[in-house]
């Protein structure tokens, strides 16, 4: 048995709880997208959604809160006329995007072998 096979054993109920609840949340349809436009540069509501194919306008603002409210990102209003609303990555959003790094390159690895089911199913 390998380190890293060991290390997988000792995962107890709690730790197991806390990584689905991290999983599902990241994994939500646009969640990914919009933290990955937002640590480009796209800091206001329009920008984000510009930057995600595909996403509205309803689905952004729904995400955004969701992501708040998990202390990935940071919503600023800045008092001005009109006012601005900006959004940032948190501390946690930033570390949480570099914990995907190794994902995004396996994926990137293994694109071609490993597909969605229904891709897998019709090949």
């Amino acid at each position: 048995m390998t380190d890293a096979t060991s290390d997988l054993l000792h995962i107890d109920d709690e730790a197991c709880r806390r990584f689905l609840s991290s999983t599902e949340l990241v994994g939500r349809r646009w969640s990914s997208g919009i933290m990955l436009a937002i640590f480009r540069g796209a800091h206001r509501f329009s920008g984000i959604v510009a930057s995600v194919d595909g996403l509205s306008d309803r689905m952004a603002a729904q995400r955004l809160r969701e992501l708040e409210a998990a202390g990935l990102v940071e919503r600023h209003v800045i008092p001005s006329t009109p006012v601005q609303v900006r959004y940032e990555l948190s501390q946690p959003g930033l570390e949480l995007l570099r914990s995907l790094q190794p994902l995004a390159a396996w994926a990137h690895r293994w694109a071609d072998t490993v597909g969605e089911p229904e891709r897998a199913a019709v090949s």
